[in-house]
């Protein structure tokens, strides 16, 4: 009952808070999503000690620019009050055969917690209910929506390799690059979750429409994700924020191809921020087109990639290390396969889960799982408990 009110309130709050909102989530962090909710709708006043708490956290995490008080965020978010109705909302999920996922459910992606305070308040889910693959097996591909036939053609190969390779391609499925990167990851498909979509609208109507038919496609074989409700529209500030998700996601953001100003540099920084390795692909010195790559490069900023194997080595043993060239590549990945990352990636940290649960969450056969979990095992990195797996204590 306590997770069905959970749920409703972090689907209201999703509607009465724009993504990003530093006030918000941190209200939603000091307070929980129940009684936020009942604060943010003045059902419950806010004492000075909540706003001290809420001032510390943003000033911990730096987000304090623009913050003026409680009175005044509880002033912005009164007009969206009336339009609430959080069991609308799910019931349209439903309807569309979606769901919503909150921090507490076994689907919701671990990784997303390294954007702390900026952690997504709950995800509209559209596609397979099975879990979503950690950073080190997903890789974010983006760039420009006028793309060239050469960042198309580079797109494609890429995709396709990387989810021959077992890898999920992030993209946010626009026109351009994102529909080249989620087209070709579907046709190269190998596991269960071969690309997502991050759409800055809601994900009851596919956006762009032009690319309806292929979102449909990447609902029916991988997700459609967004942090705004159903009926939302696709806005340049939601487009901006939505970039940070496709970056927490993945273990490497590649930028295929893009200008001198680009939404894909957003991606990128956000996912420099995070720590996470960001790749570039070279284009010609004359084309405009590749201008922000080329920033990228000479800034330092980004790794230069041409193959699907330099951004699979890029992702490393768990997407955030970058290879030590003195160690060699065995080194790196510790001696672990992909299929040994993909699997210590669907253990889950604290229950234990069957092999054919693990099978059916990592795309594996029950032999390759059981092979694994026995490698793993031997690592310290998978522990056995009354018959089940989950993380060993090596994986930290």
């Amino acid at each position: 009952m306590h997770l069905d009110i959970e749920r409703r309130s972090r689907a209201a709050l999703s509607r009465l808070m724009e993504p990003q909102d530093a006030a918000g989530l941190a209200l939603v962090q000091v307070a929980g999503a129940v009684d936020a909710l009942r604060i943010a709708t003045g059902q419950l006043p806010a004492g000075p000690e909540l706003e001290q708490e809420i001032t510390a956290l943003l000033s911990g995490d730096g987000s304090t620019t623009g913050w003026a008080g409680m009175a005044a965020s509880l002033k912005r978010w009164q007009p969206r009050i009336p339009d609430l109705a959080p069991e609308r909302d799910l019931a349209t999920m439903a309807r569309l055969g979606g769901r919503l996922i909150i921090p507490s459910d076994e689907l919701w992606p671990s990784q997303l917690a390294d954007l702390g305070i900026q952690e997504p308040i709950c995800l509209w889910w559209r596609g397979q209910e099975q879990q979503l693959p950690g950073a080190a097996t997903s890789i974010a591909l983006v760039g420009s929506r006028d793309s060239t036939s050469y960042g198309a053609a580079v797109t494609g190969d890429l995709a396709y390799s990387l989810a021959q390779r077992g890898f999920t391609v992030v993209s946010g499925g626009a026109y351009g690059i994102d529909a080249h990167a989620h087209r070709a990851a579907l046709a190269g498909a190998t596991g269960t979750v071969p690309t997502i979509a991050v759409m800055a609208g809601g994900v009851d109507r596919f956006y762009p429409s032009g690319n309806e038919d292929l979102l449909r496609a990447v609902c029916n074989q991988g997700a459609v994700l967004a942090e705004v409700p159903p009926g939302s529209a696709p806005t340049r500030y939601r487009f901006l924020q939505r970039n940070r998700i496709i970056a927490a996601l993945s273990g490497v953001t590649v930028v295929v191809e893009a200008r001198w100003r680009s939404g894909a540099l957003n991606t990128a920084h956000h996912a420099e921020t995070l720590g996470r390795a960001v790749g570039a692909v070279p284009g010609s010195v004359h084309s405009a087109n590749s201008a922000g790559c080329h920033r990228l490069l000479r800034d330092g900023g980004a790794v230069c990639v041409t193959d699907a194997a330099e951004i699979a080595e890029l992702a490393g043993p768990s997407g955030s290390a970058l290879p030590d060239p003195r160690q060699g590549a065995a080194a790196v990945q510790d001696g672990l396969t992909l299929e040994d990352l993909i699997l210590l990636d669907a253990l889950p940290l604290r229950s234990t889960t069957s092999v054919e649960k693990l099978s059916v969450v990592a795309g594996l056969g029950q032999e390759s799982v059981r092979a694994g979990l026995g490698r793993l095992g031997l690592l310290g990195l998978a522990v056995s408990e009354r018959g089940g797996w989950k993380r060993g204590k090596a994986t930290g």
